[in-house]
């Protein structure tokens, strides 16, 4: 199949496929003679893992990781396990950043509890007081990244 049916069979995007495989994700598809890229259901599959991969918020690393144990499988999964571990510290780090980030916003909220002109909105003015910016933030940013 050509990409775009892989694309549609998979309900991926062109331009993530072709992300796949320059990095190395995806394995290079043979060309046509006329230079058209030629997948198999091998790489849907693999396709289709990866892209479970990445709805659970996993990185490259650690997909391309996964897919090596994937390639060997008779070797321990031990290592499988402690990458899914990790994984998910990460994202119980992600939540207390995100409730701390809602707490702020929240808060935020509450110095404009009614519509007022611009120059008296307490939203506008908190986020212009340098001072009270700096209470609002955790040790760590609390932007969390990935999230959009």
């Amino acid at each position: 199949m050509k990409i775009g049916e892989l694309a549609k069979a998979t309900g991926s995007q062109v331009e993530n496929i072709r992300f796949y495989e320059r990095e190395g994700l995806l394995p290079q598809a043979e060309r046509t003679e006329g230079n058209y890229r030629i997948y198999g259901q091998d790489h849907a599959e693999r396709l289709a893992f990866i892209r479970n991969c990445r709805n659970l918020d996993m990185t490259l690393n650690e997909i391309r990781a996964l897919l090596r144990f994937k390639a060997a499988p008779t070797e321990n999964c031990g290592e499988v396990n402690a990458l899914l571990d990790e994984h998910i510290g990460h994202v119980a780090d992600r939540i207390r950043e995100l409730k701390a980030l809602e707490k702020n916003l929240k808060a935020l909220r509450m110095q404009c509890m009614e519509a007022n002109a611009s120059k008296d909105c307490g939203i506008l003015q908190g986020l212009s007081d340098t001072t009270e910016a700096a209470s609002r933030k955790s040790p760590r940013s609390l932007h969390v990244h990935g999230s959009h």
